[in-house]
Parts: C-alpha cells; structure tokens; sequence
C-alpha cells in the first residue's frame, strides 16, 4: 500500500484534489473551444474514457463566454487555461470556470493578480499554478546555474507568492519538464518545500509510443512515492488515449480499482494458440467493462493457472483447447475457437 503524501485539499468544482482523495485524471480538449458543439462532442468521449476533470484553452472572450454553454452539456468540471491576460482570466471565472490555470507573474503588474485572485474568491475556484522548465526567469536561470529542479521549484514558490500576498491559498501547483528525470527531481524537491496538491505530468511527452514510456515512469515514480494527487498523461494524439493511460498507470499502482485488470503471458515455445490475437481482441472487449477484476490470458495450460492464481478469472491454452480458470482452479475445458467468448461469458457471471 503507499502512503500518500498529506497535502492541502482544493476543490474543483465538486471533485476534491489533494488531502485523502483519490488521485484524478485530466486532459485537454484540442478542438477550439468557442466551437461548443465539437468540445462538447469530445469531452463526452472523455468522461466516457474516464477523464475526472477536463482542462480547454481560453485565448479569447469568445472562448470564455462559451463556458457557460459548455458546462450545460457535459458532467465533469472545467480547468481554463489562461496566457498573460487577466481579463480572460476573470471572464472565465464569471462563465462558470471550475478552476483556472496560470502563471500569476506572465499577467503583469501587481492590481492585475489582485483582480484574478478576488474574482477567483468571489465564485470560490481555485488556481493551478503551471511551471514548466521553459518558463523559468532568467535571473533565477543565471542565479541557479540553468534549468534545473531548484531553479524550477523556486519559480513556482514565487508564482505562489503573489497570489498568498493576496490572501489567496486554493491553489495546485505543477512543475513539468520534457525530461523524466528532471520532472522527477522536481516533483520531489517541491514535495519538501510545501504541501499544496500536486498535478503530476511529463510535458510534451512526444507521440503515443514515447510519450506513454516517459509518463509511465516519470508519473508513476512519483505516485510511487506518494507525490501527486491528479495527473495528466501529455501526448500527440487523440486526448482519449491520455485518459486511457493515466488510469492504467493509476489501475498498475494499485491506486485505481475501476474496470478490469488484464494480464497475459509473454510467448514461448510452449505457447500452442493465438494468444496475441486473444489478448487483443479481449482487451477491447473488456476495457469498458465496469467490473473490478483481475482477468488472466495465459498460453500454456500446465503454468498458466499456477502463475495466474491471484487472477479472479482466466483461460490457458494449447493444441486446439483450453481451460477456464477462477482463483487457481480449473471449471472447465473448452475448444480454442470458443475460449474468448466462454471467458467472457463467465465473467459475466461475475460480481
């Protein structure tokens, strides 16, 4: 079981960050988001995927004012991603903006922070401060030998700053890198220096292959350690895979029991079926099955449910047919052809 880091606990919107709560996932929609009917079209394949709360880009008032129509339609709560300009910032707030994004010292003098921070008071929304390691000040670049982990977490302890200079303490804080292992030093030297919640990521994590890779072990390194209390999966494809991925880094942990657990055997020799065309299509099939369980697809009869007996359910195989198992013990042989669809069948049956 891993112990948790104890942080501050937010909320965004009525789902809570931080302190005991379960660990979120997010994404990002990539449609524009004034165009309400195609965010809204994939935010819905979102919730569906899994996505607990869904960050959009406001570049202007027309996206700000979208929010408000946004929300009608969808379920789970908006993150809205502020560059520079406060006013989009406190527009959004007024549209029903769950929570909003910035970094305070990118949106000039010090009235303007005041203003985000007191529209962000008056509608009771929280502020996720985003550093990353190309928006480090340069003083701190020269005053710090460059980009690095310390360099990294006092920008982000000065973006705290100004807002607790104006009272203001709802707040997440995340401190990306491109690198894994700066990410992970980061992580954790800022995991010392507070206790406000943190949003876990690899920033441009770079296409599905290895942008999963680099998340898998810069985010799930963390969560390991009990560092990070929502997360986002950064790749260069349909939004719905970082959904995927986040919650099969959380189920790998442990730290999410939602849907099934697959596990298979890698191939051998004594391996005498089409395991790797079962596993697959038997993934696709299961994936959305809201069932808590750990289900077994093993190649070869005699290992199969020794090596798998943690699994709830599974099958092994070999010349022409196969065995259905529950908890180690065999209940029944069926032909090759038949395995997948017994299986499921039987997990059906299942609680």
């Amino acid at each position: 079981m891993i112990e948790r880091r104890k942080t501050k606990k937010i909320y965004v919107g009525d789902v809570p960050i931080g302190g005991n709560s379960p660990i979120t996932i997010q994404s990002m929609t990539n449609t524009d988001t004034k165009d309400i009917d195609s965010t809204v079209l994939q935010i819905k394949k979102l919730e569906d995927a899994g996505c607990d709360i869904i960050r959009m880009a406001v570049n202007d008032f027309e996206d700000a004012l979208a929010l408000k129509e946004i929300k009608k339609s969808i379920k789970i709560p908006i993150i809205s991603d502020i560059q520079f300009d406060y006013k989009l910032a406190i527009k959004a707030a007024e549209n029903q903006s769950d929570a909003i994004r910035l970094n305070p010292g990118n949106i000039g003098d010090s009235w303007k922070i005041k203003e985000v921070t007191n529209a962000c008071k008056f509608y009771g929304i929280p502020i996720r401060v985003g550093v990353n390691s190309g928006s480090i000040k340069k003083e701190f670049l020269h005053k710090f030998n460059g980009v690095n982990a310390l360099s990294i977490c006092l920008s982000a302890m000065e973006e705290i700053e100004l807002l607790e200079k104006n009272n203001f303490y709802d707040i997440a804080v995340s401190l990306k890198a491109s690198n894994v292992n700066l990410t992970i030093e980061s992580y954790r030297k800022f995991a010392d220096m507070s206790n406000y919640p943190l949003h876990l990521g690899v920033t441009e994590a770079g296409t599905p292959k290895n942008g999963i890779i680099k998340s898998s072990i810069g985010i799930g390194t963390l969560l390991s350690e009990g560092i990070g209390d929502t997360i986002r999966v950064s790749l260069t494809a349909d939004p719905v895979e970082e959904v995927k991925t986040g919650k099969d880094i959380l189920k790998a942990l442990d730290l999410k029991e939602d849907g099934v657990d697959l596990i298979s055997c890698p191939t051998c020799a004594r391996t005498k079926l089409d395991l790797i065309s079962i596993v697959n299509a038997a993934e696709n099939r299961l994936y959305s099955m809201n069932k808590n369980l750990k289900v077994a697809i093993m190649g070869c009869p005699v290992n199969g449910p020794g090596e798998a007996k943690e699994a709830d359910i599974g099958i092994a195989g070999g010349n022409g047919e196969g065995i259905i198992f529950r908890k180690g013990e065999i209940i029944k042989k069926v032909p090759e052809e038949n395995l997948l669809e017994e299986l499921l069948s039987e997990i059906e049956k299942l609680g």
